[in-house]
């Protein structure tokens, strides 16, 4: 039974990467418009390539330090424990790591490989119509999307059964998804640093670019006479395609692990298809974002183009549905002597429907906070016809506001998928009562939750598809605009360019929930990893000193690593500015366009500044959960990684939502509210959007990944926590 299951999986992952490499090839045939068009595309291409080959060189040594201290401390922990295998426990901890760590990086190439691709075909696309271009930059970020979630269920499905997941040995099976959670730990330290790296340096490069070029020199955005506005152009696709497709890499690879973990617990009803369902429910996910992809075009070009995309997302999720119901229905049919017990498949189901319900509130509620259209944006537009002060005492009470809704929804989620799951398995729960095997009621409702996330998730491909879309529009209009094309083809780009900022949005509202969603499912692992070491179970006790000041830590180290990530985008900022200023005083001719501003030198100071900022907050998120499990031991450590998601969800949403409605409330001003470009409400909202540049694309991202890499470092470094 196991065969038809892995063959299902390999078979998926074959078909997805034929269909990577028509898309990928479709976009590689497309013109790539005039010599001066190629021009800048270059220039974006080498800033963008050149960040990431010296970012992951930074990366590298990181993780070659982080994986002698993997080793070495899973290796002396076990020991210490009396674990015959220690040495073989560690070097397979070790193995995972580095593939997770590799695959992480690979992802991250892909995405922006795909997005300095993608550009300047999608530029030249403009000039033959909407669906031209939109084909070829979502056809870009489909590659992106794909590549991904491709890379995360190849890794762990190879490492599952390379480590005993296919064995005959019960005992082999059981262990096998213990031994690769080093995959989503090095996943997750490679995105942590990439989406820190990528967000410092878009947002220092956009803060340089829009208080001197728009602000001081009254020149419009992705002007060709900014010297800052190569490197602006660089960071939308270092940021939101190389950060962005580690980030989601790690996201699909810790759920899947969480959940596998979880089906350890009901290997004796389910045998080994409880472990695999969420590696089939990721495989069901990629075919049904790939018939949602091929189904995106513009066939009426006055409409929005977003309605496509809506169209792609709706049938994606519909298919899922259909496809997740066959899954369940013959997956969880129990084996053995518990064979014709009745386990509810249908409420099973449910979950996976909590989970697609989710996904679709998360994106309405971020797309309700952050469009110009609806009311809390246009709120902070109002607020700016009174100056800068009133734009951020407004953006702020929005941005805090939007918390509410999404922490509701998340608890609801929880509570009916754990419900859900409970009742599914009533008759299995009484038939092992009392016996080896019993499956409590705990077991059943984590199951429920996991079955939901990997509902949540199953659109995950798409999704990023639509993320990675952004920076290819955003480029295009760029390049369209600095190249001195027609008024009409940039009204082109600005309609795609208006489509991706939104998909930008969702993609971190849904980042978040599926973050929240994920950490309940790793917590769940990390009890279940300190049951399976042998250690005696506990209960996470507020009144005892030691959980206490965990919790506090948690919370602390949420708004230290902000302050850092947002402190660090500003260092890099103030030196843009000055460089900015410094050539517009001593190149004479670059404001009446007679002289041409050096771009590599604004991209150089980004790049060195976007890297030595970086380290700083990185190391915080590592460091302080696991000097707090080791002085505090595993009571603390669970409360650690309990708060550190409550308090992650609230900031990240709280980063995130109120940073993009500060961008389209200026965005909503140069429309023509209150007198648009060059009036005093423009000025403010511009201050607006710049305040919350670093909240939405830095520092609020980089939360998603501490929040799952805080748990899969707890659940990889138990066994030294007293």
């Amino acid at each position: 039974m196991s065969t038809l299951y892995f063959g299902i999986i390999y078979g998926v992952i074959a078909v997805a990467l034929v269909a990577i490499g028509l898309l990928f090839r479709y976009v590689l045939k497309q013109s790539k418009g005039s010599l001066e068009m190629q021009e800048i595309a270059d220039a974006i291409r080498e800033g963008a390539m050149a960040l990431l080959r010296r970012q992951y060189k930074s990366i590298a040594i990181i993780s070659a330090i982080s994986l002698v201290v993997i080793v070495v401390a899973v290796y002396f922990g076990n020991v210490a424990k009396g674990e015959a295998d220690a040495l073989s426990i560690a070097v397979h901890s070790g193995i995972a790591f580095i593939v997770g760590a590799i695959c992480s990086a690979i992802s991250g190439y892909i995405g922006m490989y795909m997005s300095v691709s993608g550009n300047i075909r999608a530029a030249e696309g403009a000039r033959t119509n909407l669906d031209k271009a939109l084909q070829i930059a979502f056809k870009g970020g489909s590659v992106t999307g794909l590549a991904v979630t491709t890379l995360s269920l190849l890794g762990v499905t190879t490492l599952f059964l390379l480590f005993g997941g296919g064995s005959s040995s019960e005992a082999a099976v059981k262990e096998a998804p213990l031994l690769i959670i080093g995959f989503g730990f090095g996943a997750s330290l490679v995105a942590l640093f990439a989406q820190l790296g990528g967000g410092i340096y878009t947002k220092a490069a956009d803060v340089g670019a829009d208080l001197v070029g728009k602000v001081e020199a009254g020149i419009p955005e992705d002007d060709a006479r900014n010297p800052a506005v190569i490197a602006d152009l660089v960071g939308d696709n270092v940021g939101d395609c190389a950060g962005r497709g580690a980030d989601l890499f790690e996201s699909t690879a810790a759920e899947n692990i969480g959940a596998m973990i979880l089906g350890i617990g009901l290997y004796q009803i389910f045998g080994i298809k409880g472990i695999l369902f969420p590696l089939v429910a990721r495989a069901v996910g990629i075919i049904a974002s790939l018939i949602g992809i091929l189904l995106v075009r513009v066939r009426d070009e006055k409409k929005d183009p977003m309605d496509s995309l809506n169209l792609g997302y709706a049938v994606t999720s519909i298919v899922v549905a259909v496809l997740m119901f066959f899954v369940i229905t013959n997956m969880f049919a129990p084996v053995g002597i518990y064979e014709g017990i009745r386990v509810n498949t249908f409420l099973l189901f449910l979950c996976s429907v909590v989970g697609l319900i989710l996904s679709y509130v998360f994106v309405w509620l971020t797309i309700y906070y952050t469009s110009s259209a609806k009311r809390p944006v246009r709120q902070i537009a109002q607020a700016s016809r009174t100056g800068s002060a009133t734009n951020i005492i407004s953006g702020i009470s929005v941005g805090m506001e939007s918390t509410a809704l999404p922490v509701i929804f998340i608890c609801i989620a929880i509570f009916i998928a754990y419900r859900l799951g409970v009742v599914a398995f009533s008759d299995i729960i009484a038939a092992t009562a009392g016996t080896a095997d019993a499956v409590s009621a705990g077991t059943a409702g984590l199951y429920g939750t996991a079955i939901a996330t990997m509902g949540m998730l199953s659109t995950c491909t798409f999704v990023l598809a639509m993320d990675a879309f952004g920076p290819i529009t955003d480029n295009a209009g760029g390049i369209i605009e600095m190249s001195g094309a027609p008024e009409e083809i940039r009204k082109t780009t600005d309609r795609l360019d208006a489509c991706g900022n939104t998909t930008k949005a969702l993609t971190k509202g849904y980042a978040v929930g599926s973050a929240a969603l994920a950490t309940f499912l790793l917590f769940a692992s990390y009890l279940d990893e300190v049951k399976a070491l042998g250690f005696e179970l506990f209960t996470v006790d507020i009144a005892n000193p030691n959980v206490f000041i965990a919790a506090f830590i948690a919370t602390m180290v949420v708004f230290l690593f902000s302050s850092t990530a947002m402190n660090a985008v500003s260092k890099a900022a103030q030196v843009v500015i000055l460089e900015v200023r410094r050539q517009f005083a001593d190149i004479p001719g670059i404001i009446e366009g007679k002289a041409k501003p050096n771009y590599k030198q604004c991209v150089d100071i980004v790049t060195k500044g976007a890297l030595r900022e970086m380290v700083l907050p990185g190391l915080i998120v590592v460091i302080a959960p696991l000097v707090t499990g080791i002085l505090l031991g595993k009571e603390a450590a669970a409360a650690y990684i309990l708060v550190s998601t409550i308090a992650g969800t609230i900031v990240a949403l709280f980063l995130n939502n109120v940073g993009g409605a500060w961008d389209n409330a200026k965005k909503f001003v140069e429309l023509g509210f209150d007198g648009g470009k060059g009036s005093d409400t423009h000025k403010a909202a511009v201050v607006g959007d710049t305040v919350g540049d670093p909240f939405k694309d830095t520092a609020g991202p980089s939360i998603h990944v501490l929040i799952k890499l805080t748990s899969t470092l707890m659940v990889l470094f138990v066994v030294l926590f007293r």
